[in-house]
């Protein structure tokens, strides 16, 4: 393991040993939600929007919540819907944002000003490993010959991803590259404000590969317009096993990227503690099932404070990971 095996394992341990697996759920939620609204700070096709809508997909096929809606807010790298949720808290009535590890890495970067702290804590629910792909019709057909082709390109062989310099997909691809014994800043890194127009740059060609979440590489793939070349399991995951692991390829690098839903500041405690207790239910449905394994999420629990502790470890873990990749 290289000289920043210490920090990958220490970030993958944030990510799942402190996220406990949800246990026995509550059968149903004390009451039904009546109606839930998403707020989703990116465009349609990222890992935010799926997340979104398949919980919500779930929570209303299983009875939990009568109606979700969505609604896309881009912007700042997800800095404009965090500062909607803020500025707008007294009007924002059964209102929801999901987010994801981006928030920690982005606030300690600078991108926006807030950060978890200015938000009311619900839970975070699923992790996502994260991928990197090519088209289908590349000559790459895995990490070797992606290696080979970066080393005669150079800085022409460009990665692209749904996040800002120094965001998660830039730091995933940089872990990769580190780990496969190349230097991390070298890497030609094309940014993208959602995944979705990540994805349409890399079929269009505009960039060589792709860094993204993993249940976003499985739903390109099984249309037959990507292949992915590595996935950040320690193991190769049931719901794609044809995608082999970085680990298996000689490349020493695990990550789980945490996804979790926030309100707005000043939350009514009680309201806060029903969508935990609707959360909580829904690992124990059909209808969440269908959807975490179509999607190929892992199961993760982590309600309330014990969400704010967790947090909390990650903002020092992906800080001291970061700098010393020398993204701070």
């Amino acid at each position: 393991m290289n000289t920043l095996g210490w920090t990958r394992r220490a970030l993958v341990a944030a990510a799942t040993a402190t996220l406990a697996v949800g246990g026995a759920a509550h059968a149903q939620s004390e009451q039904m939600i009546d109606q839930l609204h998403f707020i989703v700070p990116g465009g349609a096709g990222g890992g935010w929007d799926g997340t979104a809508r398949g919980t919500g997909e779930a929570l209303t096929e299983s009875g939990l919540v009568g109606t979700a809606t969505y609604e896309n807010m881009s912007g700042g790298g997800g800095g404009v819907a965090i500062g909607y949720m803020i500025e707008n808290a007294d009007s924002l009535d059964n209102t929801l944002m999901v987010n994801s590890t981006p928030i920690v890495i982005r606030s300690l970067t600078g991108v926006f000003p807030q950060s978890f702290r200015d938000l009311t804590l619900v839970a975070g629910t699923i992790g996502d490993y994260a991928a990197l792909v090519v088209p289908v019709d590349s000559p790459i057909q895995d990490m070797a010959g992606l290696l080979e082709a970066y080393a005669e390109q150079g800085t022409d062989f460009a990665v692209g991803g749904g996040s800002v310099p120094g965001g998660m997909d830039h730091l995933v691809a940089a872990m990769v590259m580190q780990a496969a014994g190349e230097d991390p800043a070298a890497v030609n890194y094309i940014p993208y404000d959602a995944g979705g127009e990540a994805m349409a740059g890399l079929l269009s060609g505009e960039i060589d590969a792709l860094s993204t979440g993993f249940s976003e590489a499985i739903a390109l793939a099984e249309q037959d317009e990507v292949r992915i070349l590595g996935v950040t399991a320690s193991e190769r995951v049931p719901a794609y096993s044809e995608a082999p692991t970085f680990m298996e390829q000689g490349i020493d690098t695990e990550f789980v990227n945490w996804r979790g839903f926030f309100g707005p500041p000043g939350m009514d405690e009680a309201q806060r503690q029903q969508y935990i207790a609707a959360f909580e239910a829904l690992y124990d449905t059909e209808a969440w099932e269908d959807v975490r394994s179509r999607n190929g999420w892992v199961n993760i629990w982590n309600p309330g404070d014990d969400f704010r502790t967790f947090l909390e470890a990650q903002e020092q873990e992906i800080g001291d990971l970061m700098r010393t990749l020398g993204f701070l």
